[in-house]
């Protein structure tokens, strides 16, 4: 059976609404995928890559010690995405955030002070250290290699008349670190 013309043109005009519908569609995605685009990279109130931010953080352990804070003190200033070394992964904690908001973060040990490496803890005969220097069980020493002036920070845990035991590790490795972070200020690149 043949398709009267009446039908073809209703099938027709069917499949061009069809065809628009899809068009809008598309078209309403663009639009709001480059809308959200240009909110994100020409919004003032976020920090993003590339800005000069200012913040106040506070520290804690999980017992609720304070290990470090500028809360009393001048701002903490760095720009987002530089090179430098910043403690805490603070940039990737910052991105997103608005100024004036406060943000608390857990981070693991890897990401604060390191995870505690029992081969860090080393026992050293002391005729390979320098014979003016005395060590005491409990206190913290700077080593430096005399191969390349390296540094190392170095915990005394045990002392002997032929040995020196001590612990390379971070004082707080293996410890989570809770930072509350304050926005105060953006400033755009």
């Amino acid at each position: 059976m043949k398709k009267s013309e009446k039908v073809k043109g209703k099938e027709a005009i069917a499949a061009r609404k069809k065809q628009v519908r899809k068009y809008a569609i598309a078209i309403l995605v663009v639009l709001v995928v480059a809308a959200g685009a240009a909110f994100y990279f020409f919004n003032p109130f976020y920090a993003k890559s590339g800005d000069t931010v200012a913040i106040y953080f506070t520290g804690t352990l999980d017992n609720g010690s304070v290990v470090e804070s500028n809360m009393n003190s001048t701002a903490f200033v760095f720009t987002i995405g530089n090179d430098e070394i910043l403690p805490y992964g603070l940039p990737d904690t910052v991105i997103g955030m608005q100024q004036n908001e406060t943000k608390t973060v857990k981070l693991s040990p890897a990401k604060a002070f390191g995870v505690y490496d029992p081969s860090l803890v080393q026992i050293v005969n002391r005729t390979s250290l320098p014979d003016n220097t005395t060590f005491v069980e409990g206190q913290d020493y700077q080593i430096v290699r005399t191969t390349d002036n390296a540094v190392a920070h170095v915990k005394i845990l045990n002392v002997t008349p032929t040995t020196v035991a001590w612990d390379g590790n971070h004082a707080l490795a293996g410890q989570n670190l809770t930072l509350t972070i304050t926005l105060v200020q953006i400033v755009r690149a």
